[in-house]
């Protein structure tokens, strides 16, 4: 099944080291049955080293030149990135570059415009017209000194800002000349503009310079897709031609996942109705769901899991995710899942038939800055079971308010085996859960080890699975277990 990993998170030491210390932990992706490795934002950012890559700068820079501080991105130099990428592909992994074209930030220089000023919760509605000011928007990337592009970046390009340099005063401005693109999401009554110098996608160059780099990054670093970032306030049909290029040019259809910030499952499908279905977008609506789960005290219908999200209405579009670099604490989207409830939100999407999961790196190896540990070897356990097997069927037992299950037909390595999971975000127990009438006769044991007595299955392959208060509990054929390579190496750990 494929499965990805999102390698950051938002507190990493800003080292210059991070693209080294992806290529060596390249074994234990491997060990885990990792498909694709999600990467950080390799161009030069407004903050340098210190910039988690979201404020971009120039798009061509991927730690080249001396600009904004230093050589190095905060992940490390290009050579670095391009020698992680080679690597990755040594070992059948591929790489998904996280694309932010939504704003620029870090200009060189002011220029001297005519602006409207617009209110803050509706960018509709004009607070002051034609006002003189003066805005950050011209980017010479002087450090490059034109090397690979030679254009210059100005306030025709943008449609917006949100600082006056010559007041000192933050407010939302939209450039005499231009206007917010009107095919985005609707909060604010319009969410064109979110930060820095916002591209006007209506703008011939603007597009021409995108589609320029968008080519030369390709040819570059032999990407394999792209997680493309703040797509809520981007024209939704922007990337259809973009992206028809790109396949174009790589000669294969690329892995594409969208950042549609929102728990609205009816504006995420009218992305979908608007993007030319070359998108699949991250399962927010679950994300928020999971949460629920792990903050109401036991009280959240464990039946409704799923309910209006993106693997219950368009699974082979659903990127499920528990966790990421915005919903980590202290972040603007700060919507972290309780550690508790963590092993069976992770359940609820690796060990399933639908959708493509997306572990987040401070699970899987933790968050030092912030004092949290990973999650453990459970999730490594799902994890590795997850990306060495493929899912055949799958069969639910969502029949209870607390305890909920279902049973799968896997192979692995070869072999068709069965699998039942059991969890709950409340009291522990029983459920009988039918496996497959050809494991009649099995036992089967919890492979997260919680459950030290085996389970014999009936003549229809079925029996009553336990789990414990508040846990989760997955249960496979014993003797296939010890056989499988990649869940009997982690049995050390």
């Amino acid at each position: 099944m494929k499965v990805i990993l999102q390698a950051f998170e938002w507190y990493l030491p800003a080292d210059g080291k991070h693209w080294k210390r992806l290529a060596q932990t390249i074994p234990d992706f491997k060990k885990l049955g990792l498909s694709g490795i999600w990467l950080p934002p390799a161009s030069k950012a407004a903050s340098g080293m210190e910039d988690v890559g979201y404020g971009t700068y120039d798009l061509f820079d991927l730690g080249e030149f001396d600009q904004k501080g230093s050589v190095a991105t905060k992940y490390g130099t290009k050579e670095d990135y391009l020698e992680l990428i080679k690597q990755l592909h040594e070992d059948g992994i591929e790489a998904y570059a996280d694309i932010v074209f939504n704003h620029m930030m870090g200009a060189d220089d002011t220029e001297v415009i005519e602006a409207d000023v617009k209110a803050e919760d509706d960018r509709l509605n004009e607070v002051e017209s034609d006002k003189t000011v003066e805005v950050w928007t011209k980017f010479t990337f002087p450090g490059r000194k034109g090397k690979y592009d030679d254009y210059i970046w100005t306030s025709h390009n943008f449609t917006g800002v949100d600082y006056d340099e010559r007041t000192e005063e933050n407010e939302i401005l939209e450039f005499e000349g231009h206007e917010w693109d009107d095919n985005v999401d609707n909060e604010n009554n319009n969410f064109d503009f979110l930060m820095g110098a916002d591209l006007d996608f209506s703008v011939p160059e603007t597009v021409a310079q995108l589609e320029k780099w968008g080519k030369w990054f390709v040819d570059t670093t032999q990407i394999d897709g792209f997680r493309l970032d703040a797509i809520k306030h981007i024209d939704f049909e922007y990337f259809k031609t973009w992206l028809d290029k790109r396949q174009e040019q790589m000669e294969k259809e690329p892995f594409v996942v969208g950042e549609y910030w929102s728990d609205d499952i009816e504006k995420l499908e009218y992305y979908l109705s608007q993007s030319g279905g070359q998108i699949q977008l991250f399962d927010v609506p679950l994300h928020f769901n999971l949460d629920q789960a792990a903050s109401t005290n036991g009280d959240f219908d464990m039946r409704g899991i799923y309910a209006n999200t993106m693997i219950e209405r368009h699974p082979e579009l659903a990127v499920s995710f528990v966790d990421n670099h915005d919903t980590q604490e202290g972040q603007a989207l700060e919507s972290w899942i309780q550690p508790w409830f963590k092993e069976q939100a992770y359940g609820l999407i690796l060990l399933r038939k639908r959708g493509t999961p997306c572990v987040f790196w401070g699970d899987l190896y933790g968050i030092p800055e912030q004092n949290v540990e990973p999650v453990g070897v459970n999730l490594r356990r799902m994890l590795a079971l997850c990306g060495h097997a493929d899912f055949v069927s799958e069969y639910d037992y969502f029949d209870d308010a607390d305890r909920i299950g279902w049973t799968n037909e896997i192979e692995i390595e070869g072999e068709k085996t069965g699998l039942a999971t059991l969890l709950t975000n409340r009291k522990g127990g029983t459920k009988y859960m039918i496996v497959n009438e050809s494991q009649a006769g099995k036992v089967y044991v919890d492979l997260l080890g919680r459950h030290a007595i085996p389970i014999t299955l009936d003549e229809k392959g079925g029996a009553e699975f336990h789990v414990d208060d508040a846990s989760i509990s997955v249960w496979i054929d014993q003797d296939l277990l010890s056989k499988i390579n990649p869940l009997a190496e982690l049995e050390g750990e």
